[in-house]
């Protein structure tokens, strides 16, 4: 029985740094994997990031190439998982937000999770977009000139964000339907 890949010739970038939530990583990228993603994490941090998980620190995964030295033009979708430390150091950094403003402008799929939607707050570009994330962060978005909804997953065109942990299952279902919808698209073209 032959195996399908829906997500194969598909570079997904994942962007941490270290105090990301673990699991709002793990899920996703063990599905996107099985879905045939090519996947690389890329992130300010050197050699290795450390996760967060539940109330202590978690596992280390090998960062594959620095933000400094990709463009947004290298991936074909992008993956925001959250934690408050992590999430910090992403949005101090220029490049970071250079590499999600390209994703933004060219409409390219983001899946973005927790703390992660925040990273998004980058003004004028969520401008009437639907999100969500955790409540701490609506005024932040809104004031962006995104359109905050109180579901635990919103799905815009190809904008995924969720509140969090508690909405994984039906986050990495979503982050599979519409990168799913997008490659085929780009393989009919």
């Amino acid at each position: 029985m032959m195996m399908e890949f829906p997500l194969a010739g598909n570079a997904v970038a994942i962007m941490v740094a270290s105090g990301f939530e673990e699991t709002e990583m793990t899920e996703p990228q063990r599905a996107l994997l099985k879905a045939g993603a090519g996947l690389k994490t890329i992130s300010p941090d050197q050699g290795l990031v450390n996760g967060w998980h539940g109330k202590a620190w978690g596992h280390f995964f090998p960062v594959d190439r620095p933000v400094g030295g990709v463009l947004g033009a290298d991936f074909d979708m992008l993956l925001l998982p959250g934690g408050h430390r992590s999430v910090a150091k992403l949005a101090e950094n220029p490049h970071c937000r250079r590499i999600i403003s390209h994703f933004l402008d060219a409409g390219k799929p983001i899946a973005a999770v927790g703390m992660g939607v925040s990273l998004l707050a980058i003004e004028q570009k969520l401008r009437g977009r639907a999100v969500t994330g955790p409540a701490e962060i609506q005024d932040r978005l809104q004031e962006s000139g995104a359109r905050w909804c109180e579901e635990p997953v919103v799905v815009d065109g190809s904008l995924i964000t969720a509140e969090g942990q508690d909405h994984l299952v039906q986050f990495v279902e979503s982050i599979l339907r519409v990168f799913g919808e997008v490659s085929q698209l780009k393989k009919a073209a």
